[in-house]
């Protein structure tokens, strides 16, 4: 989560570096939900404001940047944090083709999911994601909850990226 310590000149805008956006874009083999390759694609990738995101995600306790690329989004889901016990522990973030049983939530696999926005001020780490355990065309949206102020789970926002898209208000249109 916000792995990336720069700063945004406006909040809620990562700096839009739209490229690498494919016919079928992936990041770490996963690949972007067409909604929100669309979103991308047509400049509606836009953050709705921190009002509107609390409102659709009212345990997300900090400002978050949305990543308007998929080199911006690669870039900030390397997992790394579940390399270290103790991080994963604290971050609820596993490598799930390192244990015998599936993993679910709260806990993040990184290895099928990735994060679509991050912190804004370096040091909050938080982050919204979306989680492909459930599905590999339109994934859950998940968020980072630090209800406890001890450790990070992982919280499902919407049952898929469609969903949240709409939820926001973003206005996608169909192909």
């Amino acid at each position: 989560m916000g792995e990336s310590k720069r700063r945004s000149a406006e909040p809620g805008v990562r700096p839009r570096e739209v490229i690498g956006l494919r016919s079928h874009p992936k990041v770490n083999g996963l690949p972007l939900p067409e909604v929100l390759v669309l979103l991308m694609r047509q400049g509606r990738w836009i953050h709705p404001g921190d009002a509107r995101l609390r409102e659709v995600i009212p345990f997300l306790i900090e400002p978050v940047d949305f990543l308007g690329s998929a080199k911006a989004m690669a870039a900030e889901s390397t997992g790394f944090l579940a390399d270290n016990p103790r991080d994963s522990r604290i971050f609820h973030e596993v490598r799930g083709s390192r244990l015998a049983e599936p993993v679910e939530l709260p806990w993040r696999d990184v290895e099928r999911s990735l994060l679509v926005a991050v912190n804004r001020y370096p040091g909050d780490d938080v982050g919204i994601g979306l989680d492909y355990r459930t599905d590999d065309t339109d994934p859950r949206v998940i968020a980072s909850d630090w209800g406890t102020g001890e450790v990070c789970l992982w919280r499902e926002v919407a049952p898929t990226f469609s969903e949240f898209a709409r939820r926001l208000g973003l206005g996608h249109r169909t192909i």
